[in-house]
């Protein structure tokens, strides 16, 4: 007995020596790599990285960061079988970084990665992509932040439609769905603008906050551009000559089906398809069914197109005082001063205000306001330079548009461009002798306004 448990114990101390060593090794290696890595050297750092991978995965998540990249480089530098046998690595990478990793590998991240590289090496169908893209937007959409992959998930998605595989249905559904995770990015980046713009104003901004904004308004930037190409994509798919024959032939089958009804409504406002009887139809629909904030916002649109105003705005102050989201509340505001801006731009600009003040990314509205001040010109001054130097207000408030909404920031810029360019030259400066004071606008408008210095 006693010399069984000897040689047992001979084993053990065997085996804990041999797991020492093989993590030794494993350590050794993971530093070799990792600077072959750093200097971009994928070729050497691919042997030492994937002894590592083999033998112990779990000993750093760089064994999977790097490993990607080192992959990656192999792929696109080789041919063939070997190549094949790259992609077939990096396909296995990723399942098997969320296995041991799950909290720095989503569901949707797996999917993602493993179906553009499906995609981008051309060795997946488009439905086949496509499935894997909709299981990561249906079980995981909140991380499921890839604006290319968003993409090339609903371009696919079309595509199939027009192969008779999708139906129009699944289209339309599916484009509201990713329009509303764009909107929700590109809130959340506005975000983190604002926040960071602060930190710049008031000269306390780090340099790793200075590359946070930088890479942010990148990413803003590609979701606009995204947004932009879903709807190319999509093209007449959409337009109202589709949409009401298709509302039109389940309206009866669907007609008490709320969540059928809202899509439908909400699908037809988007797209501008509210003069037509079958947006009344599925307005009162809705308002039979579940008379909400967002009932009363479209009975004030019926009333808008029917040219009543007053009700409209009734309806809409109905809708503000229904609704709990301040994003919402925001939009049915700024919808209100969009009536009001041309009969009275002081009460325009105070609905304006309000938008602003439940959704301070409200771009839109200050853009609104802007407006407003730059049509007041012939109301503000009594000399050709006052009423010309309300352009250099109205460029003001544009450039606070461009700051809050990045979505608006080319329009925004364009819109200073064009005011700047109305208002006061250098030389009617220098004339007036008012460089470095300011004006007075005694009108609706009131407050001031500072003269550049020359």
């Amino acid at each position: 007995m006693k010399k069984k448990l000897h040689i047992l114990t001979i084993a053990l101390i065997g085996f804990v020596g041999v797991f020492k060593l093989q993590a030794q090794d494993c350590a050794t290696n993971l530093s070799i790599y990792s600077e072959f890595v750093k200097v971009k050297n994928y070729d050497s750092a691919y042997e030492p990285w994937k002894v590592v991978y083999e033998a112990c995965p779990e000993l750093n998540p760089a064994n999977f960061v790097y490993g990607e990249r080192i992959l990656k480089y192999k792929i696109e530098n080789s041919a063939g079988e070997e190549k094949k046998s790259f992609i077939d690595q990096l396909l296995a990478l990723y399942p098997k970084y969320r296995e041991i990793f799950p909290e720095r590998e989503a569901l949707a991240d797996m999917l993602i990665d493993q179906a553009m590289l499906k995609n981008d090496e051309k060795i997946a169908t488009t439905e086949e992509v496509f499935s894997i893209l909709d299981q990561a937007f249906n079980q995981d959409r909140v991380h499921f932040t890839n604006a290319k992959a968003l993409y090339v998930y609903f371009s696919y998605l079309v595509d199939l439609n027009a192969a008779g595989i999708k139906n129009l249905d699944a289209v339309f559904d599916t484009y509201d769905q990713v329009g509303a995770k764009i909107d929700e990015e590109v809130e959340t980046l506005n975000q983190m603008v604002n926040k960071l713009q602060a930190k710049e104003d008031a000269g306390t901004m780090s340099s790793r906050e200075k590359r946070q904004l930088s890479i942010a308004e990148r990413k803003s930037e590609t979701f606009v551009k995204i947004s932009e190409s879903i709807d190319s994509k999509l093209g007449n798919l959409a337009n109202c000559e589709n949409l009401i024959p298709l509302y039109e032939k389940n309206f009866e089958e669907k007609k008490t089906d709320i969540k059928w009804v809202k899509s439908a409504v909400g699908r037809m406002y988007s797209k501008e398809c509210t003069e037509d009887p079958l947006f009344v139809k599925l307005v009162e629909a809705q308002n039979a069914l579940d008379p909400t904030s967002d009932t009363y916002f479209y009975l004030g649109l019926l009333k808008m197109n029917a040219r009543n105003s007053q009700g409209a705005v009734a309806d809409f102050n109905k809708a503000v005082s229904l609704e709990s989201d301040n994003k919402k509340k925001a939009n049915i505001l700024y919808k209100i001063a969009t009536i009001y801006k041309k009969g009275n731009k002081s009460l325009a600009r105070n609905y304006a205000q309000k938008s602003i003040d439940n959704n301070p990314s409200m771009g839109k509205a200050y853009l609104l306001i802007a407006g407003l001040y730059a049509d007041s010109a012939n109301e503000c001054g009594s000399t050709t330079f006052e009423k010309r130097a309300i352009y250099w207000k109205a460029a003001e408030v544009a450039k606070k548009a461009a700051r809050v909404d990045l979505s608006l920031r080319s329009r925004a810029n364009q819109t200073i461009e064009r005011y700047m360019a109305l208002a006061p030259s250098k030389t009617d400066i220098f004339s007036s002798g008012l460089a470095g004071k300011s004006v007075t606008f005694n009108c609706w408008v009131g407050g001031s306004v500072a003269v550049p210095n020359l």
